[in-house]
């Protein structure tokens, strides 16, 4: 897995293709190498400054990675290092590298406080994130750069949205309990468990009384719908809606025709079957939203989401291969592109509606810098109050998020416009 991510494809359909009973603990692991990567690889060129063959060095890498927590690791240290050393010896390709690993770790496990405090000068290592990713952060947020860092590699609490049409929080916290399952409330139609849970195990699941996602993302449809005039008979659309969680609050809080577009045609099956288990419908069209000419019938919307495709820097606790796979340049790309749709969106919106802009991104790039730009290049567009960036576990202002709201979420970017009448 480190080997196919170090080769510049996601986590996510790799780890599909592993055997659903052994996925969990597979994931798991894989989680904690890649929050603990950075670290590990200034170990092993420590270790060793002549790097050994990408299979042997992969096997190494997750070793020491699982090493480095020493009062939380999964195993205890020679058991770690005697099944790596088991794991070489099985796999032919990597038979001739068992001793080279054997060597490096007990190394490891007799230096350890003097490898940790030489690798403790490299940012890389201390924070486990790249050193572009770094330096962007402490530009963007001065203050806050070390505790974004921090909160990235923490392992996310598992977040409900309760389907309201259907069910109350008070009630489904009931169930929940009844099940021996600990939560507490979060949000407005939320709930936080103590440990995360099967999804097969969480009561009325199949049956659509509730769905995950993140206490965050679940701002989106209540930012758009309240204040909203006659929600029930707005016509609404989803840009960039996969897999569906957002599309599916909109249509549980009450919204009225529902619109939801991908570009991703599998995708948009995803979005298909996940409103089918909750009983909700909408349209659903696949197709590139800034290419309006392919897919709008012509008829103004009251409400737009474009949750815009972006660095996913804030959810990288959710997804930790997400920051050793982007570039630099990724965010300059992804910039142009979430411009594009912006202004491709906006004359579909009527006189006095609202459009919400967001991103799962710290990157102000693709945040507040990009709003800026865009309100001051359309005299029609006005600010509405509106969160702005959201820091994975930092409290907005109150103002901002509902009385009830933790405060612990990935990171996001909200900016709610309004289209001036005429």
């Amino acid at each position: 897995m480190l080997q196919e991510v170090r080769d510049g494809r996601s986590l996510t359909p790799v780890l599909d293709q592993v055997d659903r009973a052994l996925r969990p603990g597979v994931q798991a692991l894989a989680f904690q190498v890649l929050r603990s990567l950075g670290r590990a690889e200034a170990l092993r060129r420590a270790l060793a400054r002549r790097a050994p063959p990408a299979g042997v060095d992969a096997l190494l890498t997750v070793a020491l990675a699982l090493l480095v927590p020493a009062d939380e690791g999964a195993y205890e240290g020679f058991t770690l290092v005697d099944q790596a050393v088991e794991a070489a010896k099985r796999d032919g390709s990597l038979q001739a590298g068992a001793p080279f690993i054997n060597a490096c770790l007990r190394r490891f496990l007799r230096e350890r406080g003097a490898l940790m405090l030489a690798t403790d000068r490299d940012p890389v290592a201390k924070w486990n994130h790249p050193l572009w990713w770094i330096k962007r952060l402490k530009n963007d947020h001065p203050t806050k750069w070390q505790a974004i860092l921090e909160a990235s590699n923490r392992q996310a609490p598992m977040s409900l949205r309760i389907n309201r049409s259907r069910t109350t929080v008070e009630h489904y916290l009931e169930r929940l309990s009844a099940a021996n399952v600990g939560a507490e409330r979060i949000g407005a139609s939320g709930v936080v468990l103590e440990r995360p849970v099967p999804v097969h195990a969480l009561p009325g699941f199949e049956q659509g009384l509730v769905s995950v996602q993140d206490a965050g993302a679940q701002l989106a449809a209540l930012l758009l719908l309240d204040g909203l005039v006659s929600p029930g008979m707005a016509q609404v659309l989803d840009a960039c809606a996969a897999p569906g969680g957002k599309t599916a609050h909109l249509l549980e809080l009450g919204a009225g025709r529902v619109t939801a577009l991908d570009v991703d045609p599998t995708r948009c099956e995803r979005i298909r079957s996940n409103l089918k288990r909750l009983g909700l419908t909408a349209r659903v069209i696949a197709h590139d939203a800034a290419d309006t000419a392919g897919w709008w019938d012509g008829e103004c919307f009251d409400a737009i989401l474009l949750d815009a495709p972006c660095t996913a820097s804030g959810i990288v606790r959710r997804h930790p291969d997400v920051r050793w796979l982007r570039r630099e340049s990724d965010v300059g790309q992804l910039a142009e592109l979430q411009a594009r749709l912006l202004k491709g969106l906006w004359p579909l919106l009527k006189p006095g509606g609202r459009l919400l802009y967001c991103t799962c991104s710290v990157f102000r790039q693709e945040g507040s810098q990009q709003i800026k730009a865009f309100v001051a290049s359309n005299t029609e567009a006005r600010l509405l109050a509106s969160p702005g960036h959201l820091m994975p576990q930092f409290r907005a202002a109150e103002r901002t998020v509902p009385d009830n709201h933790s405060g612990d979420h990935d990171g996001f970017f909200y900016a709610l416009l309004e289209k001036r009448l005429p």
